[in-house]
């Protein structure tokens, strides 16, 4: 309804991922249906993305052992001063290293795309502030949301509509959820949860009891090595429980699953079907959602969403299509 022509489910593999990771699996998509340009909003437009992050990876593959290991910093701080070294000027902003991390999965995966930064106006990354011209960031779209204020002016019409018909999920639901989980599992269940490391699962048992709540956890189990993202999507691993071994035998069966398309969508993937590099999916089948599924691990985060807001996700959906929008 407002502009995209197709629309595809980041795989969940990727989705609570690094920002690396989140790039490469995002990437892998855009290649396997033949796109050939990727667009993308950042605080720092004027920068060649693609030099930068050929340069990076080049460094990395020539001292493997020692790039990037500084335990006193996160990888985030390293990455952020390496890039600055080679600019001459900070690169700090969430999106900028977001596009550089784009650039990388695209130099990795040798993709022919053509690399599109936007600049990015408006509200900071996270910025809870209301600017107020339309341009706030997500995130205080949610808190908008959630104290029950008018968003109009920051979304269009259509998804204000969707977005105050919703039940909105935040950890403040999740919390009793996490803390059970982190209070009855062996520390070798934890232990075996994709991104712990460390002996984080230490961490996060031996401070889970006294916490008040999510936020007074986090600031708990906080420290220098660890960024506050890097544990929420720990937490959210630990809460559905996505182990090491299962996340990587997810990956080595991607698929592309679609959400929605209008007439021209639908005609690209009519076009891009056989081409495409991965199996599409349009409708999700029940052999898809069991344990050894194509899409059991996205399955279980639904079945999360649907226990907290009673909305049903995937399983038996058709895709969005302009009829169901106008309707």
């Amino acid at each position: 309804a407002n502009g995209a022509d197709l629309v595809v489910e980041m795989p969940i593999t990727a989705a609570i991922q690094s920002a690396e990771q989140f790039a490469a699996g995002g990437v892998q998509q855009l290649v396997a249906l033949g796109v050939q340009n990727l667009a993308f909003g950042t605080e720092q437009p004027e920068l060649d993305y693609r030099q930068l992050a050929a340069g990076r990876l080049q460094l990395e593959a020539a001292k493997p052992a020692s790039a990037f290991t500084d335990f006193r910093q996160t990888y985030a701080s390293q990455l952020a001063g390496y890039y600055a070294q080679l600019t001459g000027q900070p690169i700090t902003a969430p999106n900028t290293m977001l596009g550089l991390a784009y650039a990388e999965a695209v130099v990795a995966q040798d993709a022919a795309i053509n690399l599109l930064p936007i600049q990015r106006v408006g509200g900071a990354h996270d910025s809870q502030a209301d600017t107020g011209n339309g341009f706030s960031s997500g995130s205080a779209i949610r808190q908008s949301l959630l104290a029950g204020e008018d968003v109009g002016a920051s979304v269009p019409a259509t998804v204000v509509k969707l977005l105050t018909s919703s039940r909105h999920v935040t950890w403040a639901d999740f919390w009793p959820l996490l803390r059970y989980r982190l209070l009855t599992a062996s520390l070798d269940e934890l232990r075996a949860i994709d991104q712990m490391s460390e002996g984080l699962e230490y961490r996060l048992q031996e401070n889970v009891a006294a916490a008040a709540d999510f936020d007074d956890f986090l600031h708990t189990i906080k420290s220098k090595r660890y960024t506050y993202a890097r544990l929420r999507r720990l937490c959210l691993n630990v809460l559905l429980n996505l182990r090491s071994a299962e996340v990587q035998a997810m990956r080595a069966q991607p698929v592309v699953h679609v959400l929605g398309f209008t007439s021209a969508g639908r005609q690209w993937l009519h076009d891009h079907r056989k081409s495409a590099m991965l199996p599409i999916v349009t409708r999700v089948a029940r052999d898809m959602i069991e344990p050894d599924g194509v899409l059991a691990l996205t399955q279980r985060a639904d079945n999360l969403i649907e226990t907290i807001s009673g909305k049903p996700q995937n399983y038996g959906r058709p895709p969005l299509m302009e009829d169901s929008l106008n309707a």
